[in-house]
């Protein structure tokens, strides 16, 4: 209950006080490409019930038209843990790179929170198929808790790692989840937003970090 209230009074003050730039943002992505404002993307919650991830749209409008029919890029977004590298994405806009680069896509999930489908921290949400990326027994336990804007994975910033890493870290957090434990987690995201995204190319994330190591207590 103190988590969800937590989670319920920080998105809507951080929404009130960021609604200028979500105006702005909003009216830059209606202005520079055809299409909605919001992308809806289907993810995995609490309980496996599925909800749609809100972000700003970054991409052209047909764009997951575009992946399921181009094998090639297909092939990109599932080795590379099921997303594909900004800078081998043909699909994202101009201002789309603005805003993925500065994490500014990621502002309407404070919506999900006050909707219930996401907290402020917790490991991210997945799509469906991510879900074979994880130990048979810990599917269960991995969506045991909501999902969150932020985490142990987002945490490492440049040094993120792909899956079958990914997949310990993110459970690495259920092993230790605290009030306290979610402070450090949104305290180690202070350097990550700042810097902001990389310009992703697919062997960015091919190789696990020494961050990563000290994150998984399985690696020790």
């Amino acid at each position: 209950m103190t988590k969800r209230l937590f989670d319920i009074l920080i998105a809507t003050s951080s929404l009130l006080l960021l609604s200028p730039v979500v105006f702005l943002i909003a009216l830059g992505v209606k202005l520079t490409s055809p299409g909605p404002v919001l992308f809806n993307h289907a993810r995995v919650g609490l309980g496996r019930k599925p909800f749609g991830c809100l972000k700003f749209r970054t991409m052209v409008e047909d764009a997951e038209e575009w992946l399921q029919r181009d094998t090639h890029l297909n092939s990109v977004y599932r080795e590379n843990g099921f997303k594909v590298p900004t800078g081998a994405d043909p699909r994202v806009t101009t201002f789309g790179h603005i805003l993925r680069r500065t994490h500014l896509d990621e502002l309407p999930q404070l919506i999900n929170v006050i909707k219930g489908d996401l907290s402020i921290v917790g490991p991210r949400p997945i799509v469906s198929e991510e879900l074979d990326c994880f130990p048979r027994p810990d599917v269960d336990r991995l969506l045991s808790v909501r999902p969150g804007i932020f985490g142990l994975w987002t945490a490492m910033g440049q040094d993120r790692v792909n899956y079958p890493e990914r997949a310990h870290v993110e459970l690495s957090y259920l092993d230790n989840r605290s009030v306290l434990f979610d402070l450090v987690i949104l305290f180690r995201h202070v350097p990550v937003l700042i810097k902001g995204q990389p310009h992703e190319s697919p062997e960015t994330r091919s190789k696990p970090s020494r961050l990563s190591k000290s994150l998984n207590p399985r690696s020790k």
